[in-house]
């Protein structure tokens, strides 16, 4: 039996040696600031779908970046035209009043009243006109940067300064670290130093919701470096396969601690284009477009008070300030950089936005910056008047005891009794 000639393969070249790749950022400290990898979308020209859309009908917007304010600061297109001019006024008195909080109390830590602050430079818009977008019992699950959500809805500032001195008043007793506020009366959850631990608890609590009948929505915030954790996967594992009625709101402010957002990003292209495996729907705004971000959110909160399950939101911002009073972004960005946003100011934005409507002038918003300081400046000294970090009363060492358990186990009894509270 004659068997035909089998061909020899070629000879395999050796392989190459694998190359382990690390995404690194456009530029350095001390080059020139680089933000063309942002792709913009003109102002008015992302469509508004219905909110009853299919998630699949909308895969674009998680790609491009909702507008509303151009660049001669008229507000235009579809997403434009849901707030008053009174809203509006509103809207910049929040977002000034968060500022002036900021300013005062970073000084406050540099002169060691406090031990540590972060500051929400740049991305007041965001969470002050999220708030205004919620209704009364909804509940946000928040990060160390939505300060605006409590100051939008008429939180005692005082209140907020007590806990940042962990003096007498603080409400949380000593019991968290500065800028971890709570109130339940305002929607807000205990801020939670593990970040990425919010989207899951907003998750639980909105399913929570939808078990009981009620008519109350959840949000959860995070940053666009903790999408790198677990938690935010398996939030939206929950999120989509239960429609729990929740907002997912990404904070894109571009950094994380010290690593650009491409390290966490990975090469899904934009954080929103992560729902989109979830079927999820999705969407992009301009964090620092307060009209927009109010549009988005009104549009993702109805989305979920009727039922139709969760969306995500990625805000593009960017983090004008350091991390925190421990970081020095100088070692890791281009000092210039945050001029160079191509996003621009989301106070100026509007306050320009106003004087174009008629309804505001560089005047009054300079009086207005002045009696803004001046009720900050007042609230502050009557906070110091109750304790600093290094003087003053402060916290009894009893209340780390109380208001855990309702019965209190032995071994804590016996603790409390050890150490004479």
């Amino acid at each position: 039996m004659v068997f035909p000639a089998v061909e020899k393969e070629p000879a395999m070249s050796e392989p190459k040696p694998l190359s382990f790749h690390v995404p690194a950022p456009a530029v350095r400290p001390g080059g020139t600031p680089d933000f063309s990898d942002v792709k913009i979308s003109r102002a008015g020209e992302v469509e508004r779908p219905p909110v009853d859309v299919a998630p699949e009908k909308i895969r674009e917007h998680a790609f491009r970046i909702i507008r509303v304010l151009d660049r001669n600061s008229q507000a235009v297109g579809p997403w434009a035209g849901l707030l008053s001019d009174t809203e509006l006024l509103a809207g910049l008195r929040h977002m000034m009043t968060l500022r002036a909080f900021d300013a005062r109390m970073q000084m406050a830590q540099r002169q060691g009243k406090t031990s540590f602050y972060m500051q929400h430079m740049g991305e007041e818009a965001v969470s002050c006109a999220f708030r205004k977008a919620l209704e009364p019992g909804d509940m946000n699950f928040p990060t160390y940067r939505q300060a605006g959500l409590l100051i939008a809805d008429g939180y005692p500032m005082l209140d907020m300064m007590n806990q940042i001195y962990s003096n007498e008043l603080d409400p949380m007793k000593g019991r968290q670290l500065p800028v971890m506020y709570s109130s339940r009366e305002h929607g807000f959850f205990s801020i939670s130093g593990n970040l990425a631990t919010q989207y899951i608890q907003a998750v639980g609590w909105a399913m929570a919701s939808a078990i009981k009948g009620d008519t109350r929505i959840a949000a959860g915030w995070i940053g666009d470096g903790s999408t790198a954790e677990s938690d935010f996967h398996a939030a939206l594992v929950f999120a989509s396969t239960y429609k729990a009625p929740v907002v997912l709101n990404i904070v894109n402010n571009q950094w994380a601690i010290s690593t650009f957002q491409g390290i966490a990003r990975g090469g899904s292209g934009t954080f929103a284009a992560r729902g989109l495996g979830f079927g999820i729907p999705a969407l992009r705004v301009d964090g620092n477009d307060y009209p927009a971000v109010h549009a988005v959110a009104k549009w993702a909160v109805e989305r979920a008070r009727r039922n139709l399950g969760p969306t995500l939101v990625e805000y593009v911002t960017y983090r004008v300030g350091a991390h925190s009073t421990s970081d020095d972004p100088s070692a890791y960005r281009p000092k210039t950089e945050s001029d160079a946003w191509p996003l621009g100011d989301p106070v100026l934005r509007l306050k320009n936005h106003l004087i174009v409507r008629g309804v505001w002038t560089e005047e009054r918003h300079k009086q207005a910056e002045a009696e803004i300081m001046s009720e900050v400046i007042a609230i502050q000294k009557e906070a110091e008047s109750h304790g600093t970090l290094h003087t003053g009363p402060h916290p009894s060492a009893r209340d780390m005891f109380e208001g855990v358990f309702e019965e209190m186990p032995p071994h804590l009894r016996r603790q409390r009794q050890q150490g004479g509270v």
